[in-house]
């Protein structure tokens, strides 16, 4: 379950400013750089009394996240994370970053020059023992190959180097290799990351509503609360899929992004939504995921795909395709489902809430985010990006190398709003895939909420972990289809 650090000085709330007023516009962004700063009254200890304290709260009802404990809204701002961290923190090296890859490089490299060279019929004559050793090959590479997308990922960031040039071109070597658009990729995650946590505007990690919920259950949304428990075997389903398939999916069909594509300003995402042949993809660049300018970055990212793809069909004809299959395939479907396990895990856990449109802030949505523990993987091999995420929603740019001392600075602003759930070390967080997927469904708001409190959904689920959904009315008997639909949307909306 996860911890909830307590705070070492009190996080203050106080009344709406500048940085706290609720968001009504969907379609602008919030960055670190454009977030407003609070002038000098807003923030001084004289202007935040109780009474406004004990307002502001009751303003909110009681907000419950699933484990059923109340949850306060984070009311700090960008600039006081940035003041709590270190500035050396900030600074990055290309050598430094240039000597990550070599290492991981040279550790691909080498596995695979000891395997193919000592792991043959002619050394090891048993086939079962060779079959075993080959596939902890593949997992093996694909432990190095998801070390080597997490520094791709880097340079995506500009994190890598002070260098646009070598960022972008250590980048789009790195993740074509690996079969990733690294331009494509760049674009969307950005965007991610100026909208983490919202509802409209997140483009990875859209949680369903209870409405998406019951209608992939085929129910109604009043029915929810009554559903017998969903089947182990049916999770188990779900996650062999989400591991298998999630990475892929998400790249052709923007599958866990949003759907409000319409929105898209230069008008290219009219009639188009996510799903196959939905018009939402990572590879064509008339995807409404990106601006006319950022096109021919699109392209760039396909002939990167185009380059691998081409290198691995002449590996195949050279070597043959179960070689390949071996060397390469299986290695890879590793490093994806590594990077859904982290990114799921990142942005899921029962005491996680998302916000709407009015209430959401940069601020509150970097800290929808949860750090986790691997061990050696996480911290050696995978460069960290599993145990100090919630600082890489805050400033990105902050070398993987610099992430610890940075993230034990925001700590001390963030107080009780800092999460991690680091219980069990590696095995926790193979554990944790699971509770997470039993008990993590779909979002609504607190059934105590009020006000701007209505605009904070928490996880809530059919298997009875943690607080109960809500109880909804089911529509009048007598009513049409029609009416009973539009009753059901009221429904949903009196709880919103």
């Amino acid at each position: 379950m996860a911890t909830t650090a307590r705070a070492q000085n009190p996080v203050l709330r106080r009344t709406v400013t500048a940085d706290s007023a609720p968001s009504s516009a969907p379609s602008v962004s919030a960055s670190p750089n454009d977030s407003p700063t609070q002038s000098a009254s807003s923030t001084s200890l004289s202007s935040l009394g109780s009474v406004d304290d004990v307002e502001v709260k009751n303003a909110r009802g009681t907000l419950l996240d699933l484990n059923g404990d109340e949850f306060d809204i984070p009311d700090y701002t960008i600039k006081d994370i940035r003041d709590a961290i270190p500035t050396h923190c900030f600074e990055r090296s290309g050598a430094k970053g240039l000597a990550y890859v070599a290492r991981d490089i040279a550790s691909l490299a080498a596995t695979f020059y000891v395997f193919h060279n000592y792991v043959t019929p002619e050394t090891i004559p048993s086939l079962a023992l060779r079959t075993g050793l080959w596939a902890a090959y593949t997992f093996v590479q694909g432990l190095f190959g998801t070390g080597l997308w997490v520094l791709a990922h880097e340079c995506g960031h500009q994190s890598f180097s002070p260098s646009k040039t070598l960022n972008d071109t250590v980048g789009w070597i790195c993740h074509s290799a690996l079969l990733v658009p690294y331009f494509s990729w760049k674009i969307s995650h950005g965007k991610h990351h100026k909208a983490t946590g919202h509802m409209e505007r997140d483009m990875v990690h859209m949680p369903k509503t209870r409405e998406e919920y019951a209608s992939r259950v085929h129910k109604l949304v009043h029915q929810l609360d009554e559903l017998t428990e969903e089947t182990p075997i049916a999770t188990m389903i779900h996650l062999f899929y989400q591991q298998l398939g999630g990475w892929p999916g998400y790249l052709l069909t923007n599958v866990t992004g949003h759907n409000y594509h319409e929105r898209q300003p230069e008008g290219k995402g009219m009639g188009k939504k996510n799903g196959l042949f939905g018009g939402v993809n990572h590879f064509n660049p008339s995807s409404p995921l990106y601006e006319k300018k950022d096109e021919h970055l699109i392209l760039l990212s396909d002939l990167g795909i185009a380059i691998t793809l081409g290198a691995l069909i002449f590996l195949g004809k050279t070597f043959g395709w179960t070689n390949l299959l071996v060397w390469y395939l299986v290695p890879w479907l590793w490093v994806n489902h590594w990077l859904v396990a982290i990114t799921f895990l990142q942005h899921t856990d029962p005491t996680l809430p998302h916000y709407d449109a009015h209430t959401w802030t940069y601020t509150r949505g970097a800290a929808a985010t949860i750090d986790r523990e691997f061990g050696f993987i996480g911290r050696t091999l995978l460069h960290g990006i599993i145990e100090t995420h919630v600082l890489h929603h805050y400033v990105s740019t902050i070398p993987f190398y610099n992430a610890d001392e940075a993230s034990e600075g925001i700590k001390k602003v963030m107080g009780k709003h800092y999460r991690a759930d680091t219980t069990g070390g590696s095995l926790g967080f193979l554990r944790s895939m699971w509770t997470v997927a039993r008990s993590c469904q779909w979002v609504e708001p607190s059934v105590g909420a009020k006000g701007e409190g209505k605009g904070v959904l928490f996880y809530r689920n059919r298997n009875g972990v943690g607080q109960p959904p809500a109880k909804l009315s089911p529509p009048v008997a007598k009513a049409t289809a029609g009416q009973s639909a539009k009753m059901e949307i009221g429904a949903e909306k009196d709880l919103e």
